[in-house]
């Protein structure tokens, strides 16, 4: 009835359409009063204002303005409050009751928000810790290591702010297992959104807003394998695609995440659809330490600023869900990937869904997918000390790979010539015929699978027996972070540099490194201890 009574106020011309639609709405009122929304108060009170019957949209006004966030996350206040409420409500303001609507609305505004505050304070909250106080380095080590500062949860959704630089901030949303415990580690999984151009930032989110719809299988699924669910908010600037201004919420946030909730740091996971789909791979392609796998749907394969490394998938897995009727990626172009990753032992899936357009979600048929994902998921785990690594970058923000960090380009060092491009050619892509059509061609196209716009280096490492065997190619400098589940401290740690010698000596812990680097990233399981800096001349 409030879509009919709506559509009567879009189609109105005069008092007497402003009058229809209002009766419409107030008949709805009457005869499903438990039904009553946001959204139908706002509307009832505009059109009673455009009538004049002011006592008529003060009482609706004031209904609204003290009502909780409905399904769209809108508080009733801001009504009242946003940058439109004088234009739709020119009527009112000579009436001295505006005035005072305004200062209550003001005031429920700050309840709100002040609510929110309470609330993540609340998640914020864990007992001190006292690491400094230690004074034996293995202790510390040992102390790092089943570090558990974490406290019972109140609720089981929370809304957290999060700063994007100082002009602007979003949040991210938290959904616990239903019988969270701060004494177990949970896994925790990352749902990046997609349309990232056409999304906006947001003060807060609402659990209404982001468990059902596309992501009910997440939340699901999530539920009937305790897993915690992260649900951040981008925007155009500020994303996991591009540009490259928001690559570190996700990284940042999760790091707050720990801070206040016990996460399983070796259990930690990106998924998402289309642009969020593409930024999960990103994080593998560009800052994979941290997770340990990654998930897309109707995914784009590729790194949008800059170059696309395949190989770096060898140090982690990637899950994709595409279907036969997306044009985001065409079907060929992922049996080309799929061949690829096979060639390269990497460990790949891809999982065709056939008969659905690029937004599989939306559809039920879509569960099988969500249920391959966790079946993945519940198995794998991270390896934080891993025997092999391979890494290539084009940008010193990405020089960082598990044990191997702060690596830094030389931009005037060749190529060594074992490091090869890795690429393809992509002839076919499936596209609309036109804007209000739902029938897909295909077209020829002539265009590489991955840009590598900059100059790359790379870098190969391993070890074994206290030995560390390292080669590289347009590297000018490196560190090997040091764990004593990789090395024996009682015995000389020895590296090899392409071939020639360059360490040989015992590496001990350093207690003020340890703190610092738990400081930064808050991983229980990757706990370096010292490290080896390595330059090359």
């Amino acid at each position: 009835m409030t879509k009919v009574a709506l559509q009567a106020m879009w189609d109105a011309k005069d008092e007497e359409g402003y009058q229809k639609s209002l009766d419409m709405y107030e008949k709805a009122f009457e005869l499903f009063p438990d039904s009553i929304n946001n959204s139908g108060l706002y509307k009832s009170s505009v059109l009673a204002s455009r009538l004049k019957d002011y006592d008529k949209a003060f009482g609706y006004l004031n209904s609204l303005i003290g009502r909780k966030m409905n399904k769209y996350g809108d508080p009733g206040y801001i009504y009242v409050l946003n940058s439109y409420a004088e234009g739709e409500y020119k009527n009112l303001l000579t009436d001295p009751r505006w005035s005072t609507l305004v200062k209550d609305a003001e005031n429920y505004k700050a309840l709100f928000y002040q609510r929110f505050e309470d609330n993540e304070n609340e998640f914020y909250a864990i007992k001190a810790e006292r690491f400094r106080e230690i004074d034996k380095p293995e202790k510390l080590y040992k102390e790092l290591k089943n570090f558990n500062p974490y406290k019972t949860k109140a609720l089981q959704g929370y809304s957290i702010s999060f700063n994007l630089d100082e002009n602007f901030s979003t949040s991210f949303f938290i959904q616990l297992p239903e019988n969270y415990s701060p004494d177990k580690k949970y896994p925790l999984l990352f749902i990046l959104h997609g349309a990232v151009k056409h999304n906006s930032l947001a003060a807060y989110q609402l659990a209404e807003q982001v468990l059902g719809g596309w992501n009910r299988y997440y939340t699901k699924y999530a539920a009937e394998n305790d897993v915690i669910l992260a649900f951040p908010k981008g925007n155009k600037k500020f994303n996991w695609m591009v540009p490259n201004e928001g690559f570190f919420m996700i990284p940042e946030m999760l790091k707050l995440i720990k801070n206040g909730v016990n996460v399983d740091d070796n259990k930690v996971f990106i998924s998402g659809h289309s642009n969020g789909a593409t930024g999960s791979f990103s994080y593998l392609m560009k800052q994979p330490t941290e997770f340990a796998g990654f998930y897309g749907l109707n995914t784009y394969p590729k790194v949008f600023t800059g170059g696309t490394f395949i190989e770096n998938i060898k140090n982690r897995s990637f899950m994709n869900f595409s279907t036969d009727q997306d044009y985001y990626y065409p079907p060929n172009a992922n049996d080309q990937l799929t061949a690829l990753m096979n060639e390269m032992n990497a460990d790949y899936k891809e999982h065709r869904y056939k008969g659905f357009p690029h937004w599989f979600p939306e559809f039920d048929e879509s569960e099988p997918a969500f249920q391959k994902l966790y079946d993945d998921l519940k198995t794998r785990t991270r390896d934080p000390f891993p025997k092999e690594i391979t890494w290539e970058f084009d940008d010193n923000s990405n020089g960082q790979i598990d044990w191997l960090s702060n690596i830094k380009l030389d931009s005037l060092a060749s190529k060594a010539d074992w490091h090869k491009e890795i690429n393809f050619k992509i002839d076919k892509w499936l596209e609309y015929k036109d804007k209000n059509s739902d029938i897909l061609s295909e077209k020829e196209v002539d265009k590489n699978a991955f840009d590598l716009p900059r100059k790359s280096g790379k870098i190969v490492a391993k070890y074994e027996d206290n030995t560390f065997y390292i080669k590289t190619s347009a590297i000018k400098t490196f560190t090997i972070n040091i764990s004593p589940e990789m090395v024996d401290h009682s015995k000389r740690v020895k590296v090899y540099l392409n071939g020639k010698k360059y360490f040989n000596d015992k590496v001990d812990y350093d207690s003020n490194f340890m703190i610092e680097n738990f400081e930064r990233n808050r991983d229980r399981s990757q706990v370096w201890v010292n490290q080896i800096k390595i330059e090359l001349k």
